[in-house]
């Protein structure tokens, strides 16, 4: 007790000589009233530290509302202003010493981890859903974790901590040297978006030039030529642990880097919310594919190749976590990266631990719904409908309506592609309920589209020959277009031009479908739906094949085909299969075609997407060789 008296009086003293000190005009800037509590508090004694802080503020606050000489009451008020300056530097002084306690917490518990998991508590340390590490806490980290491990006589732990170090130090000098060019490439490309030429003017062209890494320069080169870096990691003999921390920070701080741009600086809200999006699914992709990648790298040793491949998808999930609490997050939109079968209860068992709060609960209701929309954009139907069930279940418990509408509506949409009509038009009638219940004009938008959409289908099943039948249907489907153009919906509208195309397709009508579907075009387009777009572009080449348009037909089919195999779905053998059959009635006239159409092709898909062309329609014609 005597020692805490003593403390007591000690941080009071304390206290009277900042504040006398203060009213002298010897301390002129916050930093120093800090630079005092840093060397006058000890560390666990906060609390006697507030309590003494508390009563000289009670003191002061009393002297100032009763004294009534003016010359005392002044300095009564200026010494609870100084008081003031020392209570906002006590809390910084806090902070700050909680950032460290956990810093020091973080790096003890990657020294005693066993080593098969030391990587994965790097990477939790540094999940965004959790308190950011700024660079200079990652710079604190390696310092502790370098001093911890030289006082270890353990020689492999020695090196693998050495490892961690290096990968830290050199993220952060990478990501520095990044951040100057972070947005330039959009200036050199001359408009927003990651489109670019692959090769020349891309994002990821600009970065890997600031990059001194040679497999992190090879792999963004990959990355800038629109290849996927599932086979440049497949290939690589050997990968350190420097090598994957350093990538790590570097990709963390180009997609945080990117998404506060975009939220902040564009323009245009709504360029900026698509800009946003398409970062957070990019970045989500290329982390889905390097987890893949180093699944099959079977030249790396095994005890490498399953911590990076772990920690890279523990990696994806933390991105769509944090995508998943952003307000344009698009529940009507998908990841378009494959995620295998054998991870699917993976993807619920790490979601299961972090997220059991009822927020949480709606987090994994969204990111699920993402995955299984992309699933079913990849014409992994069953699994679609698992995820989709799952999350509807979660949504419902979280009481997140939005996301309950929304996985209703891709059900139906997922068991109208199985031809199972009457469960599609079952789900878009619960669907369209309940978003009338609550409001959810998006969620009505597409349960209007669906319903519409699985009841043309339905009657062509069932081969009705009633015209009023389908008018019906097409009603429905007209009303969800109309109410996602006011919404100024364009992923919704783009859906349902689609929907309104592939209908009057089955009502062999080709030239309302085409016009129909140039309009679902331009929507995909504007909403950034790559998967949509292949889907729209493959429907009109069957049209202006109805219509005798040959050539429009071949340019339509060779972009649908194109984009659908570049997001891995099953569908560009639509468009293949069209192609194969005018090749075959065409004959040579075919190629000619081609040819003439080589500079509209090229100006959307580059010379390698061209050249690709012709061996997509050889997989088709060659099942035993497509790799899909």
């Amino acid at each position: 007790m005597a020692d805490s008296s003593s403390l007591y009086d000690r941080y009071v003293d304390l206290i009277d000589q900042i504040i006398q000190s203060t009213l002298k005009g010897n301390i002129r800037s916050k930093e120093q009233v800090y630079r005092l509590l840093v060397d006058g508090v000890q560390v666990g004694t906060g609390e006697l530290f507030e309590r003494s802080l508390h009563d000289r503020l009670t003191h002061l606050q009393q002297q100032a509302d009763t004294e009534t000489n003016e010359f005392r009451q002044a300095k009564a008020t200026r010494s609870l202003r100084a008081l003031q300056t020392i209570q906002g530097e006590w809390t910084r002084w806090q902070t700050q010493n909680q950032a460290s306690a956990a810093i020091s917490a973080t790096a003890q518990h990657l020294i005693v981890v066993d080593p098969a998991q030391r990587l994965a508590v790097f990477v939790q340390a540094i999940d965004p859903n959790r308190a950011p590490m700024s660079a200079a806490q990652l710079k604190s980290l390696a310092a502790m974790l370098q001093q911890s491990a030289a006082l270890s006589s353990d020689c492999d732990l020695q090196e693998d901590v050495q490892q961690l170090v290096e990968g830290i130090t050199h993220g952060l000098e990478s990501s520095s040297r990044l951040q100057d060019h972070l947005v330039s490439w959009i200036y050199e490309q001359e408009q927003l978006g990651f489109g670019g030429i692959a090769g020349q003017r891309n994002p990821w062209t600009t970065w890997a030039k600031q990059l001194s890494n040679p497999l992190l320069v090879n792999l963004f080169q990959t990355l800038s030529l629109n290849r996927s870096p599932v086979e440049f990691i497949e290939q690589q003999p050997t990968i350190d642990v420097a090598t994957w921390v350093e990538l790590a920070l570097v990709l963390h701080s180009l997609q945080q880097g990117l998404v506060a741009w975009f939220d902040q600086h564009v323009y245009d809200s709504k360029m900026g919310t698509k800009l946003s999006i398409s970062s957070f699914l990019m970045f989500a992709i290329v982390w889905s594919q390097l987890a893949r990648g180093f699944e099959q790298a079977t030249q790396l040793n095994s005890f490498h190749r399953d911590r990076f491949a772990g920690s890279a998808f523990q990696i994806t999930l933390q991105i769509l976590r944090v995508f998943s609490q952003r307000s344009y997050f698009p529940l009507y939109g998908g990841v378009y990266a494959s995620f295998p079968g054998s991870q699917l209860r993976s993807v619920v068992d790490y979601l299961n631990e972090p997220l059991k709060r009822a927020d949480a609960t709606q987090e994994k209701a969204r990111i699920l719904t993402l995955i299984g929309s992309s699933e079913r954009a990849q014409g992994q139907l069953d699994r679609a409908i698992e995820f989709h069930n799952i999350a509807r279940e979660l949504a419902a418990e979280a009481e997140d309506r939005p996301c309950e509408i929304a996985n209703l509506n891709h059900l139906s949409r997922t068991y109208a592609m199985q031809k199972r009509y009457a469960e599609a038009v079952a789900y878009s009638q619960r669907a369209l309920i309940l978003s009338r219940q609550t409001g959810d004009r998006q969620g009505e938008a597409n349960a209007l589209v669906n319903l519409g959409y699985g009841e043309v289908l339905q009657a062509h099943q069932r081969e009705q020959a009633d015209p009023d039948a389908y008018e019906f249907a097409i009603g429905y489907l007209q009303q969800g277009v109309t109410l996602a153009d006011d919404l100024g919906d364009y992923q919704s509208q783009a859906f349902g031009f689609n929907s309104l195309g592939i209908a009057h397709l089955v009502l062999d009508q080709p030239q309302p479908a085409a016009t129909y579907l140039v309009e679902a075009l331009k929507a995909a387009q504007m909403a950034g739906d790559l998967y949509l777009q292949g889907i729209d572009l493959a429907y009109l080449a069957e049209a202006y094949y109805r219509l005798q348009s040959l050539p429009e037909a071949i340019h339509a089919g060779c972009l649908g085909m194109y984009y659908l195999d570049a997001i891995a779905s099953r569908e560009w053998q639509q468009p293949a299969g069209l192609l194969t059959v005018l090749r075959g009635q065409m004959g040579d006239a075919f190629q000619t075609t081609l040819e003439t159409l080589r500079r509209q092709l090229i100006a959307a898909i580059g010379v390698d997407g061209y050249d690709h062309l012709p061996t997509l329609l050889d997989r088709y014609r060659n099942p035993d060789r497509d790799d899909v």
